[in-house]
């Protein structure tokens, strides 16, 4: 068989039901890794549904305990030939919370329901049905090739990717010499839009900032104590914007990110953004001044508000608080100095007479992002483009944070995503779900892409 035999394998795979039927039974198991009571479901999941998967296609399996005692890690490997490329690749089988009675039509979020181009269920996109579409072109490839692919694979699979993955380094750092590669590449998040191919090459980072003001104990009455009283209300929010402006602008330059550099405004000079009907319209003039939508979301720093508290706002007493609070949220780019953002915030409040808020972070993701000159960046965009007849976008990082670093910084790799979802798969929220035709790209795209990778004769 050839190349286009192989697609044509994969696209069976998907027309025939077969890979809806994995999907479904994939999504079935409740893998919500928040909830201490779904250890077990986390288990199961490697040992009943994947690591079947990949000993069906030649995998030699095993279950890597965690050091802390949390969920375990599945490692898989297929070798072939030492003078053969060898392929990192990544996965994770947890999910968010499901979220039941929350979806549409009464949906239930452990079972994929199909609605025209629509497959819904918790996992679908993030990432139960992106690493099915791995499997599924692997197996296309190896069937294909006669029980071959061409190139050896490794790929590690954790169940804790929502909740931080708090284990992933520790363990690849345990693993190294067993993970070593001459590529890591994986499929997470969502393309840029739902008809253009994507890759990119790391991830923006994530600071979560605590801003509390405590000023007394319980609220008192505004007729008897207003004027006299400080609002801690009213101080937070002068604090914050003393942070942003009311147009999304940062105002402190310890959160910016360094110059945007000429060629990554090269790289995104044809990247446009553009919101299918469903999903929300891009803000006219929010964010920073000069830079283009697709500048402001990949290669810029951006400070949201994520939650703000004060009084009861379901049944307000007419009374001042006594308390305020609110957490912030900085994603950042490569080359932000982001040790210096909290000591940079304190210091900036002080000196604008806000020494009662407290600044506390928690909850850091780094960030990451291959050499934009490394070769395999360009095979790989070569490969898509000659699958689908597209120019993938290729961006410089995702915008949201994935442990990228743990490849990138820990083992040393070229990274590379190709995501498989869209923005408005309602990842994380109720209604979660993948388009049919994005799915069926998807695989063409990655069945052809490993089918290039086994014509290799040696890596770069």
């Amino acid at each position: 068989m050839n190349r286009a035999e192989a697609i044509r394998l994969a696209g069976e795979h998907l027309h025939s039901g077969g890979f809806l039927a994995e999907l479904d039974r994939r999504v079935a198991y409740p893998t919500e890794s928040q909830r201490p009571d779904r250890r077990g479901v986390l288990r199961s999941y490697l040992e009943q549904e994947l690591l079947p998967a990949f000993s069906e296609l030649g995998f030699a399996g095993e279950l890597i305990e965690s050091p802390t005692g949390r969920s375990p890690f599945l490692l898989a490997e297929y070798r072939e030939d030492p003078s053969a490329p060898t392929v990192l690749m990544y996965g994770h089988g947890d999910v968010v919370d499901g979220m039941e009675g929350e979806w549409r039509d009464h949906l239930d979020p452990w079972r994929t329901t199909r609605a025209g181009n629509k497959v819904y269920g918790r996992g679908t996109a993030d990432n139960k049905g992106q690493h099915s579409i791995i499997l599924s072109a692997l197996r296309a490839v190896h069937q294909a090739r006669g029980g071959r692919l061409g190139f050896n694979v490794k790929f590690i699979v954790e169940m804790g990717e929502e909740i931080g993955s708090p284990d992933l380094r520790q363990v690849c750092e345990l693993l190294r010499d067993r993970l070593e590669a001459d590529l890591f590449l994986a499929s997470d998040g969502p393309r840029l839009s739902a008809d253009r191919p994507t890759l990119f090459l790391g991830c923006r980072g994530g600071l979560r900032i605590h801003l509390d003001v405590d000023l007394r104990e319980g609220s008192h009455h505004s007729g008897n104590w207003g004027g006299l009283l400080a609002n801690p209300a009213t101080i937070l929010s002068g604090a914050i914007a003393s942070l942003v402006d009311e147009r999304g602008r940062l105002l402190l330059d310890e959160l910016k990110p360094p110059r945007i550099s000429n060629q990554i405004r090269s790289m995104l000079a044809d990247v446009t953004i553009e919101p299918m009907p469903e999903e929300p319209a891009v803000s006219p003039d929010w964010g920073e001044d000069g830079l283009s939508p697709a500048e402001r979301l990949y290669a810029w720093n951006t400070l949201e508000v994520l939650a703000m508290s004060a009084g009861n706002i379901k049944s307000p007493a007419n009374a001042i608080p006594g308390d305020a609070h609110s957490v912030l949220q900085l994603r950042f780019v490569v080359g932000t100095a982001i040790d210096k953002v909290v000591p940079a915030i304190r210091k900036a409040f002080d000196r604008r007479g806000f020494s009662m808020v407290r600044v506390s972070a928690t909850q850091s993701f780094a960030a990451s992002r291959t050499d934009l000159q490394n070769p395999w960046i360009d095979r790989i965009a070569r490969s898509i483009r000659a699958t689908t007849g597209k120019q993938p976008a290729v961006l410089p990082n995702f915008g949201g944070s994935l442990p990228n670093d743990v490849f990138s910084e820990t083992l040393g790799l070229p990274t590379i995503w190709v995501p498989h979802s869209y923005p408005g798969c309602s990842q994380h929220a109720p209604d979660e779900h993948i388009l049919l035709s994005v799915t069926e790209e998807a695989l063409a795209i990655m069945t052809g892409l490993f089918w290039d990778f086994g014509q290799m004769q040696q890596p770069f």
